[in-house]
């Protein structure tokens, strides 16, 4: 039955808006913009399939089918981590490309905003776990509301695209914007990021299992 779930919510809930929006994982190949707002635009692309499904009353319609409720919850976090991690591995494949074979480009060289490197990726993984605790996490809270949890999630993720844009400019921390100084430092930003979004995003499918057992739809 869960493979049945999953079916559905890549297959018929899920907008092709939010698969479009996977290209944005391209903005890491762009000198001169703050390239994180990529991993935003996806996590509004996620937003807006659980708009539509909401409008569509999807969640009704799912539990009213022979599974348990918690199901229809594993189903729909099953999707969002699967957009997420499809959304990361091309910003890794493009981050590579990058930093092993652009490097030395004077439009890399002389970026002044955040270039691609661990860190980079690091950030992108706090960005999509502030995605899961506040938004996802929040419209379990009674499968209904969207609105407030996204535009708190909105506030979160471009105070940190601001925090990291700016870190690299404070003397002693320009090495986070290298594509070839402090990568110890980078890699456990990474290490330290994929652990936090594992656990998080682990402690939020409970979380979100718990409270929709209780609601009554």
């Amino acid at each position: 039955m869960m493979k049945n779930l999953i079916k559905k919510e890549l297959c018929f809930s899920a907008l092709p808006l939010t698969y479009y929006f996977i290209l944005f994982a391209c903005m890491t190949m762009i000198p001169g913009y703050p390239i994180l707002v990529g991993a935003f635009f996806v996590c509004m692309g996620i937003f807006q399939t659980f708009q539509s499904a909401r409008e569509q009353n999807d969640i009704l319609y799912t539990v009213l089918m022979p599974v348990r409720k918690k199901d229809a919850v594993t189903a729909r976090y099953f999707f969002v981590m699967l957009i997420q991690m499809i959304f990361f591995l091309i910003c890794v494949l493009l981050t590579v490309i990058r930093m092993q074979f652009l490097a030395q480009e004077v439009v890399y060289q002389k970026n002044a905003m955040m270039n691609a490197n661990p860190a980079y990726l690091g950030y992108v993984l706090i960005i999509f776990t502030a995605f899961n605790v506040i938004f996802v996490n929040g419209f379990w809270k009674n499968a209904y509301t969207i609105g407030k949890p996204f535009l708190r999630f909105s506030i979160a993720a471009f105070l940190i695209i601001g925090l990291t844009e700016t870190l690299h400019h404070i003397p002693g921390l320009m090495f986070l914007n290298s594509a070839g100084q402090g990568m110890y430092i980078q890699m456990m930003i990474l290490l330290a990021s994929v652990l936090g979004y594992s656990l998080l995003s682990w402690n939020c499918l409970t979380a979100s299992q718990r409270n929709f057992e209780k609601t009554d739809l």
